[in-house]
């Protein structure tokens, strides 16, 4: 049954990562921040101006970013790389695979204005690839933060987490649903319980699963909605129990169909319960310049493709 969500408030996710870091930054002396000439867009305006040494511009040269924060880390700071997302991935995937991932650094990824909702920005800078590609390294934790709450908690979290993160949020007001203190890495979090059908859902798109769950609930049909916002490593307790109550699912993210979210939950289900799944999300093709809302349309990401993936998936399991 999806009870009541409590919206508190309308904030961009990146904001909340701004926030976050501030904060943390005052908990430990050892946090540094980089950013790659984005520093407004990356809302670190309240760190540069109580923080100003610990601050460093690197320009538009993110490889160096990436290499500046690697040679950090040996003298014991924890540094937080800000770019956006296909600067903070496909520009420096070398730099991260050398010095960052296989080296072992505790290196902490920020990548902002991700997915479709970029906007107008368009397809060059719509990041759609990066979480596949961050999952796939080694040692790599991945985690894409539902709402401004999340990705604050996020963001304070990781600073006490040893290791390379990638942390991914976007541009766009978001409504806020969560509440910081029930986010633990690793951990997801039930949104709803529900026996019918299982939707796990990511970043933006878990309040797209909210607005899901409402309209398959006057239909008659219970979702079991769950926020999968730790993509690595994966609750893949969660996600059992999930598909042993519903035997069958939809995936929903704002990034490519291949190899995100959806492959992830799917290869849990196929190791231990296969059942019929859906994928939401962009079919392997770029985006294109428009409205954040219009585009989530468009490429099929919005409320109503999620509640015509559930009904299809839970038609399947009864074929």
């Amino acid at each position: 049954m999806l009870t009541e969500i409590k919206v508190t408030g309308n904030k961009d996710t990146r904001s909340g990562f701004g926030d976050g870091i501030l904060e943390a930054a005052r908990e430990n002396e050892n946090i540094v921040a980089l950013t790659a000439d984005l520093a407004g867009s990356l809302k670190l305006g309240g760190f540069i101006k109580e923080f100003p040494d610990r601050f460093i511009q690197c320009g538009i040269a993110e490889a160096n970013m990436m290499g500046i924060a690697a040679g950090l880390t040996i003298g014991g700071k924890i540094p937080f790389t800000t770019t956006f997302a296909n600067f903070s991935t496909g520009r420096v995937y070398d730099q991260i695979r050398q010095s960052i991932a296989y080296s072992g650094k505790n290196v902490k990824i920020c990548a902002s204005h991700a997915g479709l909702t970029l906007g107008e920005d368009g397809a060059t800078h719509q990041m759609l690839e990066d979480i596949g590609m961050m999952k796939m390294l080694p040692g790599m934790t991945v985690i894409v933060p539902a709402d401004y709450n999340q990705t604050k908690a996020a963001t304070k979290a990781i600073a006490k987490t040893n290791g390379a993160v990638y942390l991914r949020f976007g541009r766009p007001v978001w409504p806020i649903f969560t509440r910081e203190e029930d986010f633990i890495i690793g951990k997801a979090q039930q949104i709803s319980s529900g026996s019918d059908v299982s939707i796990f859902a990511c970043g933006h798109m878990v309040w797209m699963a909210i607005e899901a769950g409402k309209k398959l609930q006057e239909k008659g049909i219970s979702a079991d909605i769950i926020n999968i916002h730790t993509i690595k490593p994966l609750d893949e307790e969660a996600i059992m129990t999930s598909l042993k109550k519903t035997k069958c699912a939809v995936t929903a993210e704002e990034h490519n169909i291949i190899g995100g979210l959806g492959d992830s939950v799917s290869s849990v289900a196929a190791k231990n319960l296969p059942v019929p799944i859906e994928y939401v999300g962009v079919n392997d093709t770029f985006g294109e310049s428009g409205k954040p809302m219009e585009l989530l349309v468009k490429y099929g990401l919005d409320a109503e493709h999620i509640v015509t993936a559930a009904e299809k998936a839970m038609a399947r399991k009864k074929g």
